[in-house]
């Protein structure tokens, strides 16, 4: 399941450098905007804690964490809704993303430009919010204006439920709220996925500080949460410089050390990681033998047959059951044969939802 975050904000915020802390692929991190042009790719392992208890325990030959794709895409100026800057290639690299990490500078250096000449991270949020909405209203009153003549013409049910969709989104969009805002349920809902509006995709708002700021934030900070409060997104604070610095440190007890000098219990790299991967209702379950453990994941909701197909769409399509082991009664008992001996292992049927952390086997017929 190939699944994409997209790093986005103003020329200098500390995309690059969050992105070079996050993935061992390096962006070119510089002092002045436009430096990422086409959008780096990092494929980031997901930091999961049960993964490494069951490798203890099974002692495999290979070991295969969860992933997800984080890509850093090039700043984006005023006006890019009508092509300004790098606008037309950011709009395009966000629409093809699972997700928005949007980073927002929340530290004081004259030593750093802003594009925007001060410091006002709020500022910058409404920037990349006016130019994704009008964006937006865009292609929702380009697509309103067919949907409507396909209702008129036809009678076309599905043509008139979208554009009842799109007149709520063109409102919202409007009034300068994003399309997010706008809350649909049932068959109104199906029909909005479709649109892969810029301001629906989900976003964790990242407040890029100094190190000072790090575990008890600064009037940046407040001022951030203070505006994106009625959106319910989740918030971030994090010192990309320090990001850095630990993700120059080689020695696992080295780099704790470091952390444990700033006060601080992770890294902040691993904190994103971890909110980013639950942000797109993602989950994990694992296939575990001598051969290999591994992290497979999942959205949230997906019954026993939709899980299969991660691994290969022939299981999918032979299903025939899943045999089950709770996380918790595996690492109690020590091992798969433990489990089936104390009852532990269930025979689910198609109609199974998958849960996080299930350590599953499937079989199958093709």
């Amino acid at each position: 399941m190939s699944l994409q975050c997209g790093i986005v904000g103003l020329p200098n915020v500390g995309k690059s450098t969050l992105f070079n802390c996050l993935s061992s692929a390096k962006a070119q991190a510089a002092n002045f905007p436009f430096c990422t042009i086409e959008p780096n790719v990092g494929v980031i392992t997901v930091p999961d804690a049960r993964l490494n208890k069951l490798v203890e325990l099974v002692k495999p030959a290979n070991v295969v964490p969860a992933v997800v794709e984080i890509v850093d895409i090039a700043g984006l100026v005023k006006g890019a809704s009508k092509g300004e800057g790098l606008g037309n290639k950011f709009l395009s690299h966000i629409r093809e993303t699972d997700a928005i990490i949007h980073v927002l500078r929340c530290f004081d250096d004259p030593n750093v430009v802003h594009v925007d000449g001060a410091v006002d991270p709020v500022r910058d949020k409404e920037t990349i919010d006016v130019e994704l909405q009008l964006k937006d209203l865009e292609t929702v009153e380009s697509r309103l204006a067919k949907e409507e003549k396909r209702a008129k013409a036809g009678g076309d049910a599905r043509a008139k439920l979208l554009a009842e969709v799109l007149l709520l989104y063109r409102e919202a969009l409007e009034r300068g709220e994003s399309a997010r805002t706008v809350k649909l349920t049932g068959a109104r809902q199906e029909v909005a996925d479709e649109l892969m509006l810029l301001t629906n995709k989900p976003v964790l708002y990242v407040c890029n500080v100094d190190e000072g700021s790090v575990t008890s934030g600064n009037r940046h900070v407040e001022a951030v949460r203070e505006a994106v409060k009625a959106e319910g997104a989740s918030l971030l604070v994090i010192g990309a410089g320090i990001e850095a610095d630990i993700a120059e440190l080689e020695g696992y007890e080295e780099k704790m050390l470091f952390l444990e000098e700033l006060g601080l219990e992770e890294a902040g790299a691993s904190k994103l990681i971890r909110v980013a991967y639950a942000m797109l209702n993602l989950r994990t379950y694992f296939t575990a033998g001598p051969k290999e453990v591994r992290a497979w994941t999942f959205r949230e909701g997906m019954k026993a047959p939709q899980a299969a197909g991660v691994i290969h769409s022939d299981f999918e399509k032979g299903f025939i059951r899943a045999e089950v082991i709770k996380f918790e009664d595996y690492i109690a008992l020590g091992s798969e044969a433990r489990c089936k001996e104390a009852g532990k292992m269930a025979v689910e049927g198609k109609e199974y939802v998958v849960q996080d952390g299930d350590i599953m086997h499937f079989r199958f017929n093709i």
